[in-house]
């Protein structure tokens, strides 16, 4: 009782300030957004003319003119969602992938219920059929022998929502399927080696065929969504790419996790395990593991590490197939990276998906964000009838990074944060607010549909991310200092205030102030559309 008390008066506490914020501020900016919107209606398109191939390698149409609407780079999630979109309200799309075939990663497999909305809003929601793909309800959270489930709060949506798991490959190539389907999109096989700039703007780009063939292609608008390894983002954001961790992947085959249909994480030493189901007989398994070297694969030492590091922290009904699956040998390791969205506004090109925005993959937000921003890019293009006054698109587009903030940055912000408190560590102090976050959402109520609904990107509002981030530090000094507060707990307590502040404040930093919480005063929010000419 007197737990939750302390969790209650936190909560009472904070809600003040939040409330004015939420529901008069954000409100306001956005019912001047859509009046602002209004103003402009959508003109139907001109028909394409098919383009060509000329002497000197440049795909340019018969008429002379450009017939490309959209080169997209990159047919991963984002790309081939991206592709599809445009595609469907009419626009010319040029996709250019460098390889084709089905992927192979051992991320990108869990796609959280908001994720979920997206993919249904941009209606793709049929390409979780037909691939064994897993619905996901929650997540269970293990400590010490201790476990507590974190369900989504679903009950005000449709029954078919919830999360979805599969393996990431069968996702892309439904995706790139339903993109194709489209006589607007071509999809084509190559590697986009250079964007095409011109005066300042970017006109296109410059790839090699699947043949070796070198080629240019135009188009009023280059988005660029080639994934985490991107080689064109230095010249459109401020690549600064940290890499905290390691996720070490491994396939258990045959096996029922403790809580079904549900993503199970271990709150292990050194740092988080996670498991989740990516089909009806596989479960996936990431063991993360911190710093920048993992144990080598090849000569035996991540087998060793796997076994008498990571096993014995694991739930029993898992152990033997996680052994299994170590036995086997097909260990695959993978970095993890974090990148904040730090654009640089460039005429006639744009980043999105991992080229442009990352954060840790504990929380499964990737495709959230990327679906996310795919919805805030199309409702932004449907008003335009014409892409080619590159200056003026640039400067209206500019809005959009300030309108996916407050989820995206919600969803890297929670990660960030999540990762360095799930982490075990030697401050007492670290320790303590580890151990106070499994106990605040082990309370139920508020305490844990609150953070869940931040986690499935239900409810992505930043300050309600801040409310319950500080509401659990607050919670862990209350547990410290009941029933007698004596100095020593009384500056454990001090610490972990500080350490909490230490985790959240930077990572906001980095995201945006202002785009975060206050997006409705930045001049860009209220761009409306350029004029129909």
């Amino acid at each position: 009782m007197a737990d939750q008390y302390i969790a209650s008066a936190i909560i009472a506490s904070l809600l003040g300030f939040v409330f004015l914020y939420i529901f008069n501020s954000k409100k306001r900016g956005n019912e001047r957004r859509k009046d602002s919107m209004q103003t402009t209606t959508t003109m139907m398109r001109d028909e394409c003319v098919k383009s060509t191939v000329t002497t000197t390698g440049e795909c340019r149409s018969k008429n002379g003119d450009d017939a490309v609407d959209v080169i997209v780079v990159g047919a991963g999630v984002a790309g081939s969602a991206l592709a599809h979109t445009l595609g469907k309200d009419g626009r010319q799309v040029h996709v250019i992938e460098r390889d084709l075939t089905e992927p192979d990663r051992i991320v990108g497999e869990l796609l959280q219920p908001g994720g979920y909305l997206k993919l249904i809003e941009l209606g793709l929601e049929d390409c979780v059929e037909e691939i064994d793909a897993q619905r996901v309800f929650g997540y269970a959270l293990f400590k010490d022998g201790r476990n507590t489930r974190l369900s989504y709060p679903l009950e005000k949506f449709h029954s078919d929502v919830s999360g979805r798991s599969f393996h990431n490959g069968r996702f892309i190539q439904r995706m790139r399927e339903k993109a194709s389907t489209l006589p607007n999109v071509r999809l084509e096989q190559g590697t986009v080696t250079s964007l095409l700039e011109e005066n300042g703007t970017i006109k296109g780009v410059q790839y090699k065929t699947k043949d070796g063939q070198e080629l240019r292609a135009y188009a009023p608008l280059t988005i660029v969504c080639d994934g985490c390894f991107s080689n064109l983002r230095r010249s459109l954001c401020k690549p600064k790419v940290d890499i905290p961790s390691y996720f070490v992947g491994l396939v258990l085959e045959n096996c029922n996790l403790p809580y079904a249909n549900h993503g199970h994480v271990i709150l292990a030493d050194p740092s988080p395990i996670l498991f989740y189901p990516i089909s009806s007989t596989e479960v996936r398994c990431l063991v993360d593991v911190p710093g920048q070297k993992v144990p080598s694969v090849s000569n035996g030492e991540m087998a060793k590490y796997l076994k008498t590091v990571v096993a014995p922290q694991i739930p029993p009904q898992l152990y033997d197939a996680f052994t299994a699956a170590v036995d086997s040998g097909n260990i695959r390791t993978m970095p993890n990276r974090s990148m904040p969205a730090a654009p640089h506004p460039t005429p006639g090109a744009l980043l999105m998906g991992d080229a442009f925005n990352m954060r840790h993959p504990l929380t499964g937000g990737g495709m959230t964000v990327a679906l996310s921003d795919i919805v805030v890019l199309r409702d932004l293009l449907q008003p335009l009838q014409d892409l080619h006054d590159a200056s003026t698109l640039c400067k209206y587009l500019e809005s959009f990074y300030t309108l996916r903030k407050p989820v995206a940055s919600t969803i890297n912000t929670l990660a960030g944060a999540l990762y360095k408190v799930f982490c075990a560590s030697p401050d007492q102090a670290r320790e303590e607010m580890r151990e106070a976050c499994f106990d605040y959402l082990n309370l139920g109520g508020v305490f844990s549909c609150g953070p869940i609904s931040l986690l499935s990107g239900l409810n992505p509002r930043p300050l309600s991310l801040v409310l319950h981030f500080f509401a659990v530090a607050i919670y862990g000094v209350g547990r410290l200092l009941l029933p007698f507060p004596t100095p020593k707990r009384v500056w454990i307590g001090a610490r972990l205030i500080s350490g909490a502040s230490g985790i959240i404040f930077p990572i906001i930093r980095a995201e945006g102030v202002r785009q975060m919480f206050f997006p409705a005063t930045v001049p860009a929010y209220y761009r409306t559309p350029p004029p129909v000419q």
